[in-house]
C-alpha cells in the first residue's frame, strides 16, 4: 500500500483556458493524482464550456474534480465537489455549498490565516482544510499552519502552492495528507509533466527511506 499512499498525496491546481487540458493530461502522464482543483483563467470567469473537459479528464483518470468557489457550476457539471478559497463569510459560503451539493460531494475550504476560521469550518463539515502561500507570511506561514493542522486534527490537510521538492518532502514528513502543485500555465505541457514527476518521485523516495 505504500506507493498508493504516496501517489494519493498529489493535489494539482489547473487554470482553465487554452491548453489547460494538455497540461492536465501531461500531469496525469507523470503520476497518479488524487484531486484536481479547476480554477478560472487569469482575469476571467470559470464557465461550463471551459471547465467541463477538465472535469471529464480528471474523473476519467480516477481523480476527484473540484471547482473553485462555484458550487452551482460544480453541481451542473457533476464535479466531485467545490473548493472554497479564503474570503469573506466563510461560514455562509460553506453552508450554501453544502446545501446545493449535498452530503456526498466534497466541500473543501481555505481559511486563510485564521486558525479560528479553520476550526469553525471543520465543525461545519469541511472535508479538507487547505492552506496557501498567499497573503502575509507566505509559504513559511502556510507550512506552519499545515503542520499545526496535520498534528492535531483528523480532517485532511492540503498544502497549496508547493513550490519545490524540498517543501513537498518536508510537508509529507509532517503528515500533511495532500501536496498541492500549480501546473504552470505559461509553460508547455512538458513542464507540468516534469513538475509532477519530480515531486512524485521525491515523495516516494523519502517514504522509502523513512521505512528503511
Amino acid at each position: 500500500m505504500g506507493d498508493d499512499r504516496i501517489k494519493s498525496r498529489l493535489f494539482v491546481e489547473v487554470e482553465a483556458g487554452p491548453a489547460a487540458a494538455d497540461r492536465l493530461a501531461a500531469a496525469f502522464g507523470a503520476a497518479d493524482i488524487a484531486s484536481v482543483l479547476i480554477r478560472p483563467p487569469q482575469g476571467g470567469a470559470l464557465d461550463a464550456q471551459t471547465a467541463q473537459p477538465l472535469v471529464a479528464l480528471a474523473q476519467g483518470k480516477g481523480a476527484a474534480a473540484l471547482i473553485a468557489d462555484n458550487w452551482e457550476l460544480a453541481r451542473v457539471l457533476r464535479a466531485d465537489g467545490v473548493h472554497l478559497s479564503a474570503g469573506d463569510d466563510p461560514e455562509g459560503r460553506i453552508e450554501a455549498a453544502r446545501e446545493i451539493l449535498g452530503g456526498r460531494s466534497i466541500v473543501g475550504a481555505d481559511p486563510g490565516r485564521s486558525r479560528h476560521d479553520a476550526m469553525t469550518l471543520a465543525e461545519l463539515g469541511a472535508d479538507y482544510m487547505a492552506f496557501s502561500p498567499e497573503g502575509e507570511g507566505g509559504a513559511e506561514e502556510r507550512d506552519e499552519l499545515a503542520v499545526w493542522w496535520a498534528e492535531i486534527f483528523e480532517i485532511p490537510c492540503v498544502a497549496l502552492g508547493v513550490g519545490s521538492v524540498e517543501e513537498a518532502v518536508a510537508l509529507q514528513a509532517a503528515q500533511c495528507e495532500f501536496i498541492g502543485l500549480v501546473l504552470p500555465s505559461a509553460a508547455p505541457p512538458d513542464a507540468s509533466r516534469a513538475l509532477v514527476a519530480e515531486v512524485a518521485r521525491a515523495l516516494a523516495d523519502a517514504h522509502a527511506q523513512a521505512d528503511a
